[in-house]
């Protein structure tokens, strides 16, 4: 970087820097550029640092710092704008660097860098001191570094050596192990080889018995298919002859069966004609039946229970269902609305079922659960429980005129028990044959 001769005469821009600005130096001036960059307005800046104008001073420095300080170098105006700023800044080391005698304490490169943008009386020799401090400073710190270094290098040379004294003293015990291995691995290798020099020999000694073994197995396997064809064959005339012998007791037989057949036809038809030539009326009356004799009623279910037993005892219930065949019919809503009427439909519906199954379960009777369709808002999703058939009422139909149909549908005879407390589903199923029982009965035995 070379000054231009411009400027008043006695303030130093006479003197010219005959070497390049040492780097320390370099730095500090574009920091000093920098920071009075911004109180510049843009009309007051090079038309080549003004696109840096609204940078933040780092950012300046960062990207400008080449651009500032070839400004500053060819440009006294920008110069002289630029050393006011740092008057102002800096007064004090301004007024020494003014008056000739810059300030002990302070640090060469702050005070070459202000006499390089101040450019007082013999401002080059500033510089150039201050470069050789640098320069001296640079080559103490890097003979420091060096000589760390060599340090750092010296110890890590005697731990290298170390080092490698304990690896080599490993691999020597290492290694007199494995010579010993070696030894020892040839021992057993003689050993092995050995070995397997007899398990060859007897290898070929196994060999040689089984050629023997296979050459007499063949012959004997020769022998056996000849003996087997041999059976073969006196086994088919054997089969022949049976098979002769077979067919002609068949012959003997079917002619025997065609005697006895046709003597039995003979018979019967001798016996028909018979039967019709005396027109005898068929058999109704049996022998026992023309004794004189008083005999027992026959016993319906409506007099199973009727003996020492309440009608609102249990155990009626059970005498019932202990009848052959009995088929027990409940009204499922009169029924579960008598014994736990606060309960949902759904719940009371579950909880009748699975105590029909046990019952049903208990006595082998057949059980039918009859609902009312109409109290029903959606097709019911029910899986019935074993033993129990479930039906629910068509629409138009009520659960009273559905038992009654189930009721009418039974033979005559057949035990038919029904549970439930209308008076009007009792008195309808009585009629028909069936016997009515209380809700209450039903709920007494269920619990």
């Amino acid at each position: 970087m070379v000054e231009s001769t411009s400027g008043g005469p006695g303030d130093g821009a006479a003197e010219v820097l005959d070497r390049p600005l040492p780097d320390g130096v370099r730095r500090r001036v574009v920091q000093i550029v920098s920071d009075g960059f911004g109180g510049l307005t843009v009309a007051e800046l090079p038309a080549q640092l003004r696109q840096y104008a609204r940078f933040a001073p780092n950012r300046r420095a960062k990207f400008a710092g080449n651009a500032m300080a070839a400004a500053l170098e060819t440009d006294p105006l920008f110069r002289q704008r630029i050393g006011e700023k740092f008057r102002e800044a800096q007064p004090e080391l301004s007024g020494a660097l003014d008056s000739g005698s810059p300030p002990p304490a302070a640090d060469p490169l702050d005070v070459a860098a202000a006499a390089y943008v101040l450019r007082p009386t013999d401002w080059v020799k500033l510089v150039t001191a201050a470069g050789e401090e640098a320069q001296r400073a640079d080559a103490e710190r890097v003979d420091e570094e060096n000589r760390a270094e060599l340090e750092r290098l010296r110890e890590e040379l005697d731990r290298a050596r170390e080092l490698t004294r304990t690896d080599t003293e490993r691999l020597r015990t290492e290694l007199d192990s494995a010579k010993k291995e070696a030894e020892s691995l040839h021992r057993k290798l003689r050993a092995a080889l050995s070995d397997v020099k007899r398990g060859e020999a007897a290898l070929r000694k196994a060999h040689a018995e089984m050629e023997a073994t296979r050459s007499e197995g063949h012959s004997q396997l020769s022998a056996a298919e000849s003996e087997t064809r041999r059976l073969k064959a006196r086994l088919g005339e054997a089969e022949a002859v049976l098979e002769a012998t077979r067919r002609a007791a068949r012959e003997g037989r079917s002619v025997e069966d065609m005697r006895v057949r046709l003597l039995l036809d003979t018979l019967l038809d001798a016996t028909q004609g018979l039967r019709r030539e005396l027109a005898l009326p068929p058999v109704s009356v049996r022998p026992a039946e023309t004794v004189d004799a008083v005999e027992p009623g026959r016993m319906t279910p409506k007099d199973i229970a009727a003996r020492a037993l309440s009608e609102n005892d249990p155990a009626i219930l059970d005498q019932l269902l202990a009848l052959p065949q009995a088929h027990l019919v409940v009204d499922g809503y009169n029924v579960t609305k008598t014994g736990y009427p606060q309960m949902p439909l759904e719940k009371q519906r579950l909880r009748l079922l699975g105590q029909l199954s046990q019952l049903a379960a208990q006595t082998g009777a057949e059980v039918t659960c009859v609902f009312d369709g109409a109290e029903l808002v959606a097709p019911v999703l029910l899986a019935p429980p074993r033993g129990v058939r479930v039906l629910f009422s068509k629409p138009g139909v009520t659960a009273d005129e559905l038992i009654r149909q189930l009721v009418r549908a039974e033979p005559p005879g057949r035990p038919v028990i029904v549970a439930s407390t209308d008076r009007e589903v009792a008195d309808g199923v009585a009629r028909a044959g069936a016997r009515p029982v209380a809700s209450a009965v039903l709920l007494k035995r269920l619990s």
